[in-house]
């Protein structure tokens, strides 16, 4: 799934109002900081891990920590 399947993905999951943390999602993937999970997440899934991120301001620390969870759940659904 590219980086541009996953934001529309998540831009489909919450409403409009979420366009500074969408933005810097969509600069990650450009920039390579973050990286699309090798396994896709369950709607529930990326759900749950955009509502975290979208708890806390933008910044390069809640980008890693939604980065690790797209990773962990990458990993959980490999087994």
């Amino acid at each position: 799934m590219s980086p541009a399947t996953i934001l529309e993905r998540i831009r489909s999951l919450f409403t409009p109002d979420t366009s500074e943390h969408l933005d810097s999602i969509e600069n990650a993937f450009v920039e390579g900081t973050l990286k699309q999970p090798v396994r896709p997440m369950s709607d529930q899934e990326l759900a749950r891990a955009i509502r975290e991120f979208r708890s806390a301001p933008v910044s390069a620390w809640t980008l890693a920590k939604l980065s690790g969870r797209l990773v962990e759940a990458s990993r959980s659904r490999a087994n």
